[in-house]
């Protein structure tokens, strides 16, 4: 099966000749194929975050390649692998985690390790595995190639999976990570609509948001305009995912926020 896209998501930004080599190389293979550039802004090394955005962006993209690099695992132990989902999409990118959760939005299919160097370039760097194993094996892949002709097969449970970071919801509080933090500081939590409903935070409920040992008073709401500027607010993004803003201010920036860190919701306030 032809497809006629390949999407495309590293961490290797716009500064440097990465994206533009990988794009040479892909359009040298297939030439009429289109590259969609999903983001190419995903933190560097940041194998959640790529994950994250992988996931959220795939129900929008058109039926293709996908083809994702957040590798700081390049040159060492980890495989370059393929993943068929049940739709029929294709993932091309380390074993990391990275492709998982997206492919598994539609359920694995199957699963090969690319092994076959008729699809690669040579030499192979040993630090630009995008450019000479990726790249190639998304643009063949594109023209019809079958998985099965780039490598062996590997069982779906044989791919690294990420260790995704859970909320803990008891009485009055609310645990949870920052998974991820847009451009806009807008701060993406591991949380869901479900979760919040859960707890009994609707829009208009007041609570006590605690991060790094300080506490902020903040209003769960449907949107931005929802609060006054500088007020803090809990929604709903695009994606379903709940986050943290300022209205017409930077989040991130105010509370110092990292990936990784816990924010705590306090209900009960004192």
């Amino acid at each position: 099966m032809k497809y006629r896209f390949i999407a495309f998501l590293t961490d290797f930004g716009l500064a440097d000749d990465f994206v533009g080599a990988c794009h040479g190389v892909i359009k040298r293979i297939a030439p009429d194929v289109q590259i969609i550039d999903v983001t190419h802004g995903i933190a560097p090394q940041a194998v959640l975050q790529g994950a994250l955005i992988l996931r959220n962006t795939l129900p929008y993209m058109p039926e293709g390649v996908h083809l994702a690099v957040v590798d700081p695992g390049v040159g060492g132990s980890r495989r370059p692998v393929i993943i068929r989902d049940s739709n029929g999409g294709l993932f091309v990118g380390p074993d990391n985690g990275l492709l998982v959760p997206a492919a598994e939005l539609g359920g694995i299919e199957s699963a090969h390790e690319l092994a076959n160097p008729a699809y690669a370039l040579e030499p192979v760097s040993r630090t630009f595995h995008g450019r000479d194993l990726f790249a190639p094996a998304a643009a063949h892949l594109a023209l019809g190639v079958e998985p099965s002709e780039l490598g062996p097969p590997l069982g779906p449970d044989a791919l690294v999976r990420l260790d995704l970071p859970k909320p803990t919801l008891s009485d009055g509080v609310v645990d949870a990570s920052i998974v991820y933090i847009d451009r806009f500081g807008n701060i993406q939590l591991n949380l869901t609509r479900d979760d919040l409903d859960q707890v009994g935070i609707v829009p208009g409920t007041r609570f006590e948001l605690e991060l790094a040992g300080e506490r902020y008073y903040a209003t769960a709401a449907r949107t931005y305009a929802d609060a006054r500027p500088g007020e803090i607010v809990l929604y709903e993004d695009s994606y379903r995912n709940v986050a943290i803003a300022i209205n017409r201010g930077n989040a991130a920036e105010m509370f110092t926020a990292q990936p990784g860190q816990h924010v705590l919701l306090h209900l009960e306030q004192p």
